[in-house]
């Protein structure tokens, strides 16, 4: 009984961290990056969120622009100049699609994750700018209902994979 009862109070313990942790990241000054003079900009600004990446090397947090609708998904990050390391942009679709992420008029090299309904990690894709057509299009090899883009190598650098899991914590 002692060791359940020790077991739970730990599980409390680290759960209760977690979220302070994302709340700490969330929190935390700063801007999604430097647009081009031309970078188009949604009607709706783009909300804004915490996400955590639990892969085997533990947690990751990033400050994420949502990109929720038609528009917003459209322009993505078309036009950046930069994007700072603690920051991406979430692409959140209402139900699982299988399509392709393409770079047209996107000025910085990206790597994005798909994420399936249950928020693990289908795939994972590296990608490049592209300011002409025709630009590489970048499929997920599985259905999604999220995709996370982030400076290129970004997921590499935090131990995340595919299988490992995204969870907005914050928005």
């Amino acid at each position: 009984m002692r060791i359940r009862a020790l077991s739970i109070c730990l599980l409390l313990l680290t759960v209760s961290c977690s979220a302070d942790d994302a709340t700490a990241a969330c929190d935390a000054e700063g801007g999604f990056g430097t647009a081009a003079a031309s970078a188009p900009t949604p009607s709706d600004p783009f909300p804004q969120g915490c996400v955590v990446l639990e892969g085997a090397d533990g947690e990751s947090f990033l400050r994420v622009q949502l990109a929720e609708d038609d528009e917003q998904r459209q322009i993505g990050l078309m036009g950046r100049e930069d994007l700072p390391e603690d920051a991406g942009m979430l692409f959140v679709f209402e139900e699982e699609v299988q399509g392709a992420f393409w770079m047209k008029d996107t000025l910085i090299p990206l790597s994005i994750a798909y994420i399936g309904s249950d928020g693990e990690i289908v795939d994972i894709k590296d990608m490049q700018p592209c300011e002409a057509d025709p630009c590489d299009v970048y499929p997920s090899d599985a259905p999604y209902i999220q995709a996370l883009e982030v400076n290129l190598g970004a997921f590499e650098a935090m131990g995340i994979t595919e299988g490992d899991t995204v969870r907005l914590v914050q928005k």
